[in-house]
This record gives C-alpha cells, sequence and structure tokens, in this order.
C-alpha cells in the first residue's frame, strides 16, 4: 500500500478479527472521515501490527441504526451498542450521526 494510505487505529482486542476476516466494518463517530478505498488498520498498542484492508462503503447514520444496517441487531440491541460505544466515544448518544465503514481484506477478493 503506499505511504499515503488511510489509517485507523483500531483496539488490540478487535485486531484478530479484522485480521481473520471475521469484522468487516467499524462505526466511528467525529473522526476522520474514511472513504472508499485502501485503509490501514494500526493495532493499538502495537503500531508494528496492521492490517490492510478495502473500504467498500460508507455511510453516515444515527448510530440507533448502525447495528440493523450492519445486520447485528440481535447481538446489539441499543443500550449494548450504546454501552460499548461509549468505551471510545464517552458522549456518544443513539442520536449522533455515525460514519459505518464496511471493508473487506485487502488480499481478499
Amino acid at each position: 500500500m503506499a505511504d499515503d494510505v488511510q489509517t485507523l487505529p483500531v483496539v488490540a482486542r478487535l485486531f484478530p478479527e479484522i485480521l481473520s476476516g471475521e469484522k468487516t466494518s467499524t462505526i466511528r463517530w467525529r473522526e476522520e472521515v474514511i472513504r472508499p478505498g485502501a485503509l490501514r488498520f494500526v493495532c493499538e498498542g502495537a503500531s508494528g501490527r496492521v492490517a490492510d484492508v478495502m473500504v467498500m462503503r460508507c455511510t453516515d447514520m444515527p448510530l440507533s441504526e448502525a447495528a440493523a444496517f450492519v445486520g447485528r441487531a440481535a447481538d446489539w440491541p441499543d443500550p449494548v451498542m450504546l454501552d460499548g460505544m461509549r468505551e471510545h466515544y464517552p458522549e456518544i448518544t443513539l442520536a449522533d450521526i455515525v460514519q459505518v465503514v464496511e471493508f473487506r481484506l485487502a488480499d481478499r477478493a
């Protein structure tokens, strides 16, 4: 990947899911806007660990709609979603607009 590729930090506990291809989306709030194309995830606490992905689609929506959008409504009811997001964004509410970034590993078709 080129040196000017988009980058995003990711918490270490989620990094294996990205590497395995199990995690195919991320939800971001009030961060740099991501665009379709090449993206490099950098594992927090281990900056040498990276995962290159291809961003397929970026969609803005209220946080309250994000779980259903990525097919995880049963896993992430509103209180669970809000608690999980507040670990990273303490001030976020279900009404806030987030960016849902959908991706696949760069070496997979």
